[in-house]
């Protein structure tokens, strides 16, 4: 009799062993609870030390079930193991995606009372940014380049038709290349650090302050000290060329009235130019520019007009959720657009449109307004979509690890894939002005691919993957 194969897998979290317990708490309230008739058999035990939340998820009609075990530790380790080869796969891969949004979303809860430090050394300290403005826009810087240039083209147009009349479209279109041209001088001001081979690391110190206390350390603590704290602890450390020390930490906030608990303190040290380096190499172009973002949001940009002009932007906020193998995949999927010169690609799809609207197709855009724009930006964005799925598929073939970048797919886009699984907007994430093809549909591609290596066209196969995609939820 053969029996079947369990399913494991491994997560990273950025909350402190002192958290674990409360985690499995979390799974439980908020995802074993609210759908208590999909499970049984829930138990919770320590082995080796080690805390177990462990349950059985059931078939709606009794077929099968799959017992789940998940050992908190780091990585946290899930166990899931079918009672017969009738569990479909979709089933692994459910809940897979269940357990890290819970994951996300506990993570989520702690870091709203976590104080963050980011540093790289003899860069100055850089308060982090938190400001909504700001996190509005890079939201659209990292929706994708063509949101940017649409934004530009609207701005600019008003005042170059009062110098330029008839010829504001052609002018426009110069005024914008020179701006692709110039992206990574103007998105690297967007940036707070410079990362270079001299100077490398970026540290991270974070603090989870309990939510009992927090309001509290929020009324009594404003800005101006944190960053003093900040200040403090960089003198104490990295100013002298010493690692971020938690002791050191410990007496900083200790002098500034603040008992913090240790368990609750956590440092990390990332060389940021090494793994950029890494992807670079596996593409055989040379290093971009690197800057450091300091802000919460997790998520990287690359733009440039060529691999020699090219700049990859990273978030602090990035750093803190995922891990240094994930950075590696994310880092790889950006270098595909550099190399690619797909900022090129898409102001040339965007100028040819604008272009076509303004001197050949008019009439359409007189008669239909705003439906032909629908229309046309709808394409522009789908088109869009193959560079994103191209980028993803690179980064699998070069590092000949998909599942690691799906990983972090999941990690950063969980809140996606959550909107992604309501019935009513599948259709609309393939059709929506987003230039990423659903989080879901890119998760999938990639767990999917047996052997990267064997796909000779990753663009050819990315505008088929991405067709049938859309054609899928259409149901043709």
């Amino acid at each position: 009799m053969q029996f079947p194969e369990a399913v494991s897998f491994s997560m990273q979290t950025e909350v402190s062993s002192a958290y674990l317990s409360d985690l499995l708490v979390f799974i439980y309230q908020k995802y074993i609870v609210p759908l208590y008739r999909n499970f049984s058999n829930v138990r919770r035990w320590f082995t080796d030390g080690k805390e177990v939340l462990a349950f059985t998820f059931l078939d709606p009609r009794g077929s099968w079930y799959v017992d789940v075990e998940i050992i908190m530790g780091d990585p946290i380790e899930v166990k899931m193991t079918p009672s017969s080869n009738e569990v479909p796969q979709t089933i692994f891969k459910k809940l897979k995606d269940d357990l890290i949004i819970a994951v996300q979303l506990f993570e989520e809860n702690v870091r709203k009372t976590t104080l963050y430090f980011a540093y790289v050394p003899h860069k100055g300290v850089v308060p982090e940014k938190v400001l909504a403005g700001r996190k509005k826009v890079l939201n659209r810087i990292f929706m994708g380049n063509m949101i940017l240039f649409f934004v530009l083209f609207l701005a600019l147009s008003y005042l170059a038709f009062l110098f330029f009349q008839e010829n504001t479209p052609i002018v426009l279109v110069i005024v914008q290349f020179f701006i692709v041209l110039f992206a990574d001088k103007i998105v690297g001001r967007m940036g707070d650090w410079p990362i270079t081979a001299e100077n490398p690391y970026v540290h991270i110190l974070q603090y989870h302050i309990p939510p009992e206390e927090f309001e509290a350390f929020r009324q009594r603590y404003k800005r101006d000290q944190l960053i003093q704290m900040k200040r403090e602890i960089y003198d104490e450390t990295l100013a002298q060329g010493k690692p971020i020390d938690s002791y050191v930490a410990q007496e900083v906030f200790a002098k500034h009235g603040i008992n913090i608990r240790p368990e609750n303190l956590l440092t990390r040290t990332m060389n940021i130019y090494q793994t950029v380096k890494e992807a670079a190499g596996r593409f055989n172009m040379p290093v971009p520019k690197i800057m450091i973002s300091n802000v919460i949001i997790p998520n990287a940009a690359a733009t440039g007009p060529s691999p020699r002009f090219g700049l990859v932007l990273l978030t602090t906020g990035l750093l803190v959720q995922i891990d240094e193998e994930e950075l590696l995949a994310v880092v790889a999927h950006e270098m595909s657009h550099v190399k690619s010169r797909d900022p090129l690609a898409l102001f040339a799809l965007v100028s040819i449109e604008y272009l076509l609207r303004v001197y050949v197709l008019w009439p359409l855009f007189f008669f239909f307004g705003f439906f032909y724009l629908f229309a046309s930006f709808g394409v522009i964005y789908f088109i869009a979509k193959f560079f994103e799925a191209r980028a993803d598929l690179e980064s699998a073939i070069k590092l000949g690890q998909p599942e690691i970048l799906a990983n972090a797919l999941r990690k950063i886009g969980y809140r996606r894939i959550q909107y992604e699984r309501m019935s009513s907007t599948r259709i609309g994430n393939w059709l929506g002005l987003d230039p990423h093809p659903p989080v879901s549909f890119r998760i999938e591609r990639l767990e999917n691919l047996k052997d990267p290596q064997k796909i000779r066209h990753p663009f050819i196969q990315s505008m088929k993957d991405c067709i049938n995609g859309l054609l899928a939820e259409l149901k043709i």
